[in-house]
């Protein structure tokens, strides 16, 4: 998995980038992150990656030209490769969007700034665009983040154990259960009886009522698409789920 990152501020990943996972994820060869600056593909003694907007309007539009070279330049070869504008306007990232994106071997990010990218940009030159949510960033390098996150965790190697991102809240459709480990006890708040019984068929069991409670209690909108059993049902029905 390689990812591509065409930025104005590229000295913004090097420390997220450089620790837990996603260094290991690299020193392992699983993933590869190359940043690039936009500015070195601008032309000029000044490297100007901005203008005003055609029309009047505050604030300035970055250019297209230097993103249409970079874009060149890190994509020599369409194969296997899923190009993504990061923005408000996008779709609204989950965890559906980053298991498709895994699937692809090199994922290019342009990060915007400013009131946007000239609009040809999104016309001609990306196959998608993405939003981390409706709210409004600076620029689209902490989003560029979040998606590099979200997907490396689904190259295989990249977590220990490849079962965890099965199970993770959203994987499944539901929230995942809550986690407990040692001591036993705390303050007296103890662990649940039925996790310490070795019987997993019952650990199971109430592993998937917690997903459900949880879910229904903090995201019920997310049960709509959930295949369920009759069994979930049941449960679903003693919380008071119409």
């Amino acid at each position: 998995m390689r990812f591509d990152i065409l930025s104005l501020f590229p000295e913004m990943f090097e420390s997220p980038f450089g620790y837990s996972l996603l260094k290991k994820a690299q020193e392992k060869g699983l993933i590869e992150i190359n940043l690039h600056d936009i500015r070195s593909f601008a032309e000029g003694k000044h490297r100007v990656t901005d203008d005003y907007p055609y029309g009047g309007g505050g604030g300035m539009v970055m250019k297209v030209e230097p993103i249409a070279r970079a874009l060149k330049f890190v994509v020599p070869v369409r194969t296997g490769t899923r190009i993504i504008l990061l923005t408000p306007q996008g779709e609204t990232f989950n965890q559906e969007i980053a298991e498709e994106l895994s699937q692809f071997s090199q994922i290019v990010l342009i990060c915007g700034h400013y009131e946007g990218v000239d609009e040809r940009v999104r016309e001609n030159l990306v196959d998608g665009e993405i939003s981390t949510g409706d709210y409004v960033l600076t620029g689209g390098e902490l989003p560029a983040m979040v998606v590099v996150d979200a997907v490396s965790r689904l190259v295989p190697g990249v977590l220990s154990n490849s079962k965890s991102a099965l199970l993770d809240s959203f994987s499944t459709g539901v929230l995942e259960y809550p986690h407990y480990t040692r001591p036993r006890e705390h303050r007296g708040w103890k662990v649940p009886e039925v996790l310490l019984s070795g019987n997993h068929k019952e650990i199971n069991k109430w592993r998937r009522r917690e997903s459900l409670k949880r879910t229904f209690m903090r995201r019920p909108d997310l049960l709509k698409n959930v295949n369920l059993s009759e069994e979930d049902r049941v449960v679903l029905r003693e919380l008071g789920m119409k």
